[in-house]
């Protein structure tokens, strides 16, 4: 069967978010998690060229919608973010960065390109997009794996409240 992938990706991600944290400390940024972080990320990146919303926030870090929700709670309370509502539509509420998390920005996007550059070191764009590729697969895979297991899980608590 070869080289145990999943270990590698722990791995690898292990050795980024530790770079991550050390790349990315900021004055007045101490009060933030790695996960924080993350989507604070995530947010200023995307806010930049599109209206972004909870929702997209759960299918990019694949997170529950309590789990949004309590990470957007405390981004608002430390003041990086606001929400407002959207004219269409007063349910859907758009993430603003608030002007403390703008300043972050350009540091933010340096130290990404850094990072990329670092990880894509020596790879060939072939060699790259084929990682990428299988990347996709594996998530996809686990994916299925996930709403597989919680359909299964649904059933076994339909079966117990039947009997």
């Amino acid at each position: 069967m070869g080289e145990d992938a999943g270990k590698w990706i722990n791995r690898v991600s292990h050795q980024l978010k530790r770079q991550m944290s050390c790349e990315d400390q900021q004055p007045g940024q101490d009060d933030l998690t790695n996960m924080q972080k993350h989507i604070l990320h995530f947010i200023l990146l995307e806010t930049m060229h599109r209206d972004l919303f909870q929702r997209d926030l759960e299918k990019e870090f694949k997170v529950r919608r309590s789990t949004a929700t309590g990470t957007l709670q405390l981004l608002e309370k430390k003041g990086y973010l606001y929400r407002e509502p959207v004219k269409k539509d007063a349910r859907l509420k758009r993430i603003v960065p608030t002007e403390k998390a703008l300043k972050l920005r350009g540091k933010l996007l340096a130290n990404i390109r850094r990072r990329e550059a670092q990880i894509r070191k020596g790879i060939s764009e072939e060699d790259m997009k084929v990682f990428v590729r299988v990347l996709k697969q594996i998530s996809s895979n686990l994916t299925c794996g996930e709403k597989q297991k919680e359909t299964e899980l649904s059933m076994e608590r339909k079966g117990e409240s039947d009997e």
